[in-house]
């Protein structure tokens, strides 16, 4: 089950299927998918796990086992990257909330959002090789935009699972809480992120031209938002003085 919830603004998708570790299999994967349908127009998106003790497991072994063909595998794996490419893309920014561990393809899942907040007690790692398999759903290509060629081949090459204080260091998680604030700090900062701004920001941050980028601007400059906004720093000033 994919539950999809709106809290101001915000999508909060929840890949909920604590039985099997929040693992995804076919049917989860059009629940993934109907879920981004309804998320669309959101000014910010969460992706998490139900339960505190997977984010996402992977994929589901018991049910993935009947794909026995190249071609049905190559299938499985285009469906999912397509979902993640999705996420990826996302007009709004994205949050992966690691309510628990991300491995394997929950790890791919994590890193096709924007930014990564992870529980102190998680544990993230691409160890797709332990089955004798590799990252498919465009979890490589995005590890190593973050944390580098040599070390996402370390990473995904050897299966390494990294404890959420050394992911944050090395880039792969960008923010860790203490697991007892770790629901509220998620959501405070999904609140924050929902603005037009921060759209914008994505938007000229995944690569536009310079133009384009001062044209954002100019469009966020001239709307009534920005001087509302003005307006209130420019009246606390002057009752500062």
């Amino acid at each position: 089950m994919v539950d999809l919830e709106f809290d101001r603004g915000c999508a909060v998708l929840t890949i909920n299927r604590p039985h099997a570790r929040n693992a995804i299999a076919l049917d989860t994967m059009a629940q993934l998918e109907k879920a981004l349908d309804g998320a669309e127009g959101a000014s910010a998106l969460v992706v998490t796990g139900a339960g505190d003790r997977a984010f996402v497991s992977g994929g589901d072994l018991k049910e993935l086992s009947a794909i026995t063909t190249e071609d049905d595998a190559a299938a499985m794996a285009r469906r999912m990257r397509t979902i993640c490419d999705r996420l990826a893309s996302f007009p709004a920014p994205v949050i992966a909330a690691l309510n628990g561990h991300a491995l394997g393809g929950g790890a791919e899942v994590a890193v096709a959002a924007d930014i990564r907040v992870a529980a102190d007690d998680i544990k993230i790692g691409f160890n797709q090789v332990a089955l004798q398999i590799m990252p498919a759903w465009g979890g490589a290509e995005r590890l190593a935009a973050l944390v580098g060629k040599s070390r996402a081949l370390l990473l995904a090459g050897t299966g390494r699972v990294l404890e959420a204080a050394e992911a944050e260091r090395i880039g792969l998680v960008d923010l860790v809480l203490p697991r007892p604030s770790f629901d509220e700090g998620w959501r405070s900062l999904a609140r924050s992120l929902a603005n037009r701004p921060a759209a914008e920001v994505k938007r000229v941050i995944s690569g536009v031209p310079a133009d384009e980028a001062i044209t954002s601007f100019a469009r966020l400059w001239v709307a009534d938002a920005h001087w509302q906004a003005a307006a209130r720093v420019m009246n606390r000033n002057a009752n500062q003085r």
